[in-house]
């Protein structure tokens, strides 16, 4: 029986700065370790310093530096080596960042309780960084570490590059990767000036840049094309009453779809398993038929970009008659993700869209820490959405919240006109049917205009029999 070949390995690399408290601090880390499992990583050492702010040339000061080359197997310098090993000291100090700076030996002994970190036998592969960080700061670090560096808005764009099924998806995510490669040209190899690169006189570097505007440009083309295609299919959706799941990545969104629709939506304890919109009927089927979608799920320090091409498919919630804002209750950073929920709705335009307060997993949640969540959000709706009374209860209150929008009259109806009757069973609800000589007085509630739409249909049927 073949054995499974082990995942490669990964370390992270945080700087903790004065504004960001332990907590805050160890749960982004703690985030940053579920990207890298999800991207296909076994964490096997963190490095952390607390500093005033990221070092210039590397991210960390010196000392720290060495400690994290020692476990990746780099030199731990951030000077280019030429062949036969020599450093090429006049062309580090001639570009941005390369050496080390007075700022980079401050704290440069604060570690935050880490402990000294053995050298792991399995060669690292990927060094992840809790940052944004600039170009020359990651060439600085894989020069110095020896292996590929990513800051967390390329381990995000890594993620969703793997992980887009849908033409749509891929290019929404290939835009993204576009634009966040582009400033990184220059710090590659291949990014630097090769006289066998120039035409027209220009550099080599700059045809890689044209190169990528114009592929951005020709994918932006071609994602116009597709999203065209999905407005003309919301327009037919458009009268259809709509509940769209938001809520931060990995909170249960899928799982609460799959439950509330009986659909085979793909399901998986990842981040981001979900990127293209899905869209089921609420099932059992309600009368008249509510439409489901599951959306993209959001994380801290979202890259804009990413949030800009996926407008498309957040247009789901931005489009909703009502948002479920979908919340992991065991999660002890739900509040701060609840907060970068909020601002992505408020980014995209859709606060001002109805929504509930979905609390999930509260299963995995003691009674007592239940109750103080209860007393602390008394109007959200507490589920586990692998409960089916908590579904059968969501089910229901998704039906309420539209039927209480719903106006009532009674409309006479000729027998003549009895499709209308059928009509109405499928867009409202008929509290009785009463049969008189000159035809059904239907007791019928629905939204106010689907109201005026048959009495529309029954005034222009008296009109046409009197004329």
């Amino acid at each position: 029986m073949p054995t499974e070949s082990p995942r490669p390995l990964a370390i992270l690399v945080a700087v903790r700065l004065p504004d960001v408290d332990a907590d805050a601090a160890e749960s982004s880390l703690a985030e940053l370790a579920r990207l890298v499992t999800t991207l296909g990583y076994d964490v096997t050492a963190r490095v952390l310093q607390t500093r005033s702010s990221l070092g210039p040339a590397a991210v960390l000061g010196e000392g720290k530096l060495k400690e994290l080359a020692r476990l990746t197997g780099g030199s731990g310098s951030t000077q280019p080596i030429l062949p036969g090993g020599r450093r090429n000291s006049a062309q580090a100090d001639s570009e941005d960042d390369y050496e080390l700076e007075e700022d980079d030996y401050e704290d440069d002994e604060a570690d935050d309780g880490e402990e000294a970190l053995e050298a792991p036998a399995q060669e690292i592969a990927l060094v992840a960084v809790d940052h944004d960080i600039s170009p020359s700061q990651l060439r600085n670090l894989e020069r110095a570490t020896g292996v590929t560096v990513l800051d967390r808005t390329g381990v995000i764009i890594e993620i969703f590059h793997r992980h887009a099924k849908s033409r749509e998806a891929r290019l929404q995510v290939e835009i993204a990767r576009l634009n966040y490669e582009a400033p990184r040209l220059r710090e590659s190899p291949k990014g630097k000036e090769r006289q066998a690169g120039r035409g027209a006189g220009e550099a080599a570097l700059e045809l890689d840049r044209r190169k990528i505007r114009d592929r951005i440009a020709e994918l932006r083309r071609e994602l116009t094309s597709i999203v065209r295609e999905q407005d003309v299919r919301r327009q037919h959706r458009r009268g259809a009453r709509r509940v769209a799941l938001v809520g931060y990545t990995n909170a249960g969104k899928s799982s609460l779809m799959r439950a509330l629709t009986a659909s085979e939506v793909y399901v998986e304890d990842k981040l981001f398993a979900t990127l293209d919109t899905t869209v089921r009927a609420l099932s059992p089927e309600a009368k008249p038929r509510i439409l489901v979608s599951d959306t993209v799920g959001f994380i801290k320090k979202l890259p804009h970009d990413l949030v800009a091409s996926f407008k498309s498919t957040l247009d789901e919630a931005l489009e909703a008659s009502l948002l479920l804002h979908v919340v992991d209750a065991s999660d002890h950073s739900f509040r701060e993700q609840l907060d970068v929920t909020r601002d992505v709705l408020r980014e995209i335009g859709a606060e001002q869209v109805p929504h509930r307060l979905v609390m999930n997993k509260v299963d995995q949640l003691t009674p007592e820490a239940l109750a103080a969540l209860q007393q602390e959000l008394p109007d959200a709706w507490y589920i586990s959405a692998k409960n089916p009374q908590d579904v059968k209860e969501v089910r229901a209150r998704i039906i309420g919240f539209f039927e209480s929008r719903y106006a009532e009259a009674e409309l006479s109806v000729p027998y003549t006109q009895q499709r209308l009757v059928s009509e109405m069973h499928e867009q409202g609800r008929v509290v009785s049917e009463r049969y008189e000589e000159d035809g059904v007085k239907v007791l019928f509630r629905s939204d106010p205009e689907v109201l005026d739409s048959f009495r529309t249909k029954l005034a222009r049927s008296a009109a046409d029999a009197v004329s």
